[in-house]
């Protein structure tokens, strides 16, 4: 009998051990507290421009007084250029090329790779103004990724590929349009796979900790890759919250009680 009690004490233990703890689940927590209300508003990290990588997509207008040449330069019209989709832009944008070029109407290609989407703009109206048009022209450019397209994978509830229509996501806006980290997802290591000219690099965030608002990974880019590791709860399969757990607990106590009676008998 006193094998049983101590069998039963060290199940009780392990599953105890296996549920999820409250501080595991909670996100932005000071736990330093070091951190005043004064400084909490001032954590955010300040975002690095994007710069254009090869295959990207980019929505360029071009508005000019002179209406015929506007069609040459946006012949698709400017309302198809406005689509807010996904694959209106895959069609109808500007694709850079393995070569870092993207090719326009009069103007022919154009190297933009490393490029931000200022400095494009800023190439586009200086090139309009030096081969298309008088410098003294009316011209107004606009240079645009075609949506924000991140890949959410892991631990949420609608992972996959997401294009948002936003110049500035954070990694909580990302996981948000991912349907949420499930409970079984370990918010303390949140791998970010992030797109750079020499190869993909593997960023981790604590997303339980403040102080990931100013990671100069809180806020995503283009084409990154967000992982969302399972917790060991997940493996174990004892239950992730307290009410599982004590219906696990008493299954396997059912089962035990029942398997020693059995044994005493024999």
């Amino acid at each position: 009998m006193k094998r049983l009690k101590l069998l039963i004490l060290l199940l009780t233990c392990v599953i105890v051990s296996s549920c999820i703890p409250h501080k595991d689940t909670v996100y932005l927590q000071n736990k330093d507290n070091s951190l005043n209300d004064s400084l909490q508003n001032n954590l955010s990290e300040v975002q690095k421009p994007y710069r254009v990588q090869i295959a990207d997509i980019l929505n360029i207008r071009i508005k000019v007084l002179d209406q015929d040449n506007e069609q040459i330069f946006n012949p698709v019209g400017e309302d198809n250029l406005n689509a807010s989709s996904a694959e209106r832009a895959y069609f109808d944008g500007f694709t850079i090329d393995l070569h870092g070029n993207i090719r326009i109407p009069q103007l022919g290609e154009i190297n933009v790779l490393g490029y931000t989407t200022d400095e494009i703009r800023l190439l586009l109206e200086k090139k309009l103004l030096a081969e298309q048009f008088k410098k003294t022209a009316n011209i107004f450019v606009t240079v645009k990724l075609a949506g924000l397209r991140f890949v959410a994978s892991g631990e949420v509830a609608n992972p996959g590929s997401i294009t948002l229509f936003q110049d500035r996501v954070n990694i909580f806006e990302a996981i948000a349009n991912a349907g949420e980290i499930v409970q079984t997802g370990n918010r303390k290591e949140v791998m970010v796979i992030r797109q750079y000219p020499q190869g993909q690099k593997i960023h981790n965030l604590d997303l339980t900790d403040i102080n990931v608002m100013k990671s100069p990974y809180y806020y995503i880019q283009h084409n990154d890759m967000i992982y969302v590791k399972p917790l060991k709860q997940k493996s174990w399969g004892t239950g992730i919250t307290g009410a599982q757990t004590f219906t696990t607990l008493i299954t396997v106590l059912g089962l035990l009680t029942t398997s020693v009676l059995l044994i005493d008998r024999l």
